[in-house]
């Protein structure tokens, strides 16, 4: 009898000791896929035709680039909010698949070196951009007639 209570005893440690090394072991693996990203937040003003200071984002990562126009005008209108997935290839261009700005938004997507070339529009009247300015940077560009404020944030 005394044999009968220490078998069954030892037979319902295994199991439990069983889950406890499972749950053990998929808990070892979740952690591992956890990561904190980088950010870098960057806040504009500009004058009519302005440009901001040359933006560089990391290279050979995709970069999420989304862009926030604070500015309101008269009417109460003119903020807006758009973003892209950005690639930098080092020294060679810049590529990126994003979302337009509303009013209507669209689908923005192309690679390029060329100074200028539009990347995203960041108010709802698509008059403040976001453009390339080398094969490593890019800028914001303010096409309205007034101040335009806002802010991009960078994550990798």
């Amino acid at each position: 009898m005394e044999h009968y209570k220490r078998a069954r005893r030892f037979g319902s440690l295994v199991p439990a000791a069983m889950v406890a090394i499972l749950t053990l072991s998929v808990m070892v693996h979740a952690t591992q896929v956890i990561t904190t990203p980088n950010a870098a937040f960057v806040s504009y003003s500009l004058a009519s035709g302005a440009n901001s200071a040359p933006i560089t984002p990391v290279a050979n990562q995709s970069v999420l680039v989304m862009g926030t126009q604070t500015a309101i005008n008269v009417d109460g209108r003119e903020p807006g909010e758009s973003h892209v997935t950005l690639l930098r290839i080092a020294g060679r261009f810049l590529e990126w698949t994003g979302l337009e700005s509303c009013c209507p938004g669209a689908i923005t997507a192309n690679f390029s070196n060329t100074p200028g070339a539009h990347i995203v529009y960041l108010d709802m009247f698509h008059t403040v951009d976001i453009r390339v300015n080398t094969a490593d940077t890019f800028i914001i560009h303010n096409g309205s007639s007034g101040t335009r404020t806002g802010n991009v944030t960078l994550i990798w």
